[in-house]
């Protein structure tokens, strides 16, 4: 079944940091060179919540998708373009996924292959991408500050951040929540339906991405722990 692996890096050091920004142009050619890589991406992520225009130049991520579990997780551990990162962050963590649910592209490509239901009880993902329309960036922008803030302040969410390959145009938004109802009842309400209400009304993306996922495994520690043990909440700030 196809896995789709977010890999979160935590670079705490001035000089780490800079070795990751260089490695948004130089790890491309280690992730292309990787056959069991269908698809891949490199990410910045925001700062505060996540979901702010403003860069953490602290925290970077891969997001990528292989054709079953143990060629993810093995790809992962092994893979030389992942102990790189590892070896120069300070943590670094893994969220093994499965998706359920997929519509959309993401740099012209549909790169999720949905296979079965969502599941009953147990937690799930949700991960967006959008392209966002110049013409409409600040339009965009000037509602992601309220979404971002409920979202921080929802007591359900386990896990959120905000990731993108291109500062303001560019836009990945991934949160684990306990089951499917929560995950519908935050985006039901308040900035968020509004929000999404705008998407459709005034054409902000040129492309559009939405996918569930089911969660596969884990490795690695956020937070300096388990960001899905319960009773817990983490972000990447």
């Amino acid at each position: 079944m196809q896995t789709v692996s977010l890999s979160l890096f935590r670079f705490d050091r001035a000089a780490t940091r800079l070795w990751a920004i260089g490695q948004m142009g130089a790890a491309r050619l280690s992730l292309g060179a990787l056959p069991q890589a269908r698809f891949w991406k490199l990410c910045g992520s925001g700062t505060g919540e996540g979901f702010t225009p403003r860069p953490n130049w602290s925290v970077w991520a891969i997001l990528a998708v292989w054709d079953d579990t143990d060629t993810a997780r093995r790809s992962v551990a092994e893979a030389a373009v992942y102990r790189r990162w590892r070896d120069h962050a300070a943590e670094d963590w893994t969220v093994f996924l499965h998706p359920y649910s997929a519509r959309g592209k993401w740099a012209g490509v549909a790169p999720f292959s949905a296979h079965g239901q969502a599941p009953q009880g147990a937690p799930v993902a949700a991960l967006t991408r959008a392209t966002v329309r110049p013409v409409r960036a600040l339009r965009f922008w000037s509602r992601v500050p309220d979404i971002s803030a409920r979202i921080g302040a929802d007591p359900e969410v386990m896990f959120k951040i905000g990731i993108g390959e291109v500062p303001l145009l560019h836009q990945v938004t991934f949160s684990i929540w306990p089951d499917t109802e929560a995950m519908a009842r935050f985006a039901r309400r308040g900035p968020h339906a509004e929000a999404i209400k705008a998407v459709r009304d005034e054409g902000w993306f040129r492309e559009e991405l939405y996918a569930r996922f089911r969660i596969a495994g884990q490795a690695g520690k956020w937070g300096g722990g388990d960001p899905l043990a319960p009773g817990l909440r983490k972000d990447a700030a």
